[in-house]
């Protein structure tokens, strides 16, 4: 199984990443600095994950039919919609497999991937962290663009990424649909540390130069919830590591780790991420773990 997991709280954490309800991501908050990587490089990016969420709802609707989603509570325009956001995802990479060989450049090639899950409502609970964190990285990949062409065309798909994530929050039950007035943006090494657990292997040509954060470590994460603390798995790893980064609703709130652990902020709401910081930046220089 990947390293997002469903947690039974108010709260579900992740780098670790929260939801309001429900699922934990681990990863790690990135601020959107200048970046070394052109406009054909963050489109390569976007297309590896659009790879991703494409056969993500490929191989979930060969394995599950339209009774296991009804036996969920969903009715069958929540199924239809549910299937129509699979068809966007595989519309998003046929449009930047385009844009990317239009440049005259190679677009990468899908990965063999495991998404772990063996029912519907596991499905459906991946859907949700998946569409979040592709909000969070087109929201992280704006200022990164310098064409107004590409990052017209990346916002139009944020938008509807931003739509299959209300959507799916919505359907999953017992979560606002829109549970905070911002979304968060995730750098692009957060963004591929939160890919990667699901990544098996990549063809040789389309191996992306990033290194993903390493992982948290939490030994009370099935308690998570507002006021609470996280015991973290070894506070002296990794060296250096003095705060716990909660990003949500478009910030980040930086709690100091004390007798092991960090308390969870009150009021955070949504996807939370949570990393492991040595200051209070909130760059990659900062982060240490996600």
């Amino acid at each position: 199984m990947p390293n997002l997991r469903k947690i039974a709280a108010t709260l579900a954490v992740g780098l670790v990443a929260f939801s309001t309800a429900l699922p934990l991501h681990l990863s790690a908050r990135q601020a959107a600095a200048s970046s070394p990587l052109s406009d054909t490089d963050i489109l390569q990016f976007a297309l590896t994950l659009e790879h991703l969420e494409s056969a993500f709802y490929a191989q979930g609707f060969a394995k599950f039919t339209d009774s296991d989603f009804a036996a969920l509570g969903l009715s069958k325009s929540q199924i239809d919609a549910l299937k129509m956001v699979g068809q966007t995802e595989a519309t998003h990479v046929s449009v930047l497999l385009s844009a990317i060989a239009g440049a005259g450049i190679q677009p990468v090639q899908p990965c063999t991937y495991e998404f772990g899950f063996t029912d519907a409502k596991g499905m459906i609970a991946t859907a949700r962290i998946l569409e979040a964190v592709g909000v969070s990285a087109y929201l992280g990949a704006a200022p990164l663009l310098n064409s107004s062409t590409i990052l017209s065309k990346a916002a139009s798909i944020a938008t509807v990424e931003a739509r299959h994530q209300t959507f799916i929050r919505a359907a999953s039950g017992n979560s606002l649909p829109i549970p905070s007035a911002f979304d968060t943006p995730l750098g692009v090494r957060s963004v591929f540390t939160l890919a990667a657990p699901f990544i098996k292997s990549c063809p040789s040509d389309s191996n992306l130069n990033i290194t993903p954060f390493p992982a948290i470590k939490l030994l009370n994460e099935g308690l998570v919830k507002e006021g609470t603390t996280l015991l973290l798995g070894d506070v002296k790893q990794p060296e250096g590591a003095a705060f716990c980064v909660f990003g949500a609703g478009g910030g980040g709130s930086f709690v100091k780790i004390e007798e092991g652990g960090c308390r969870v902020p009150v009021g955070v709401k949504g996807e939370v991420y949570l990393s492991v910081s040595r200051g209070e930046g909130g760059g990659d220089e900062d982060l240490l773990a996600g």
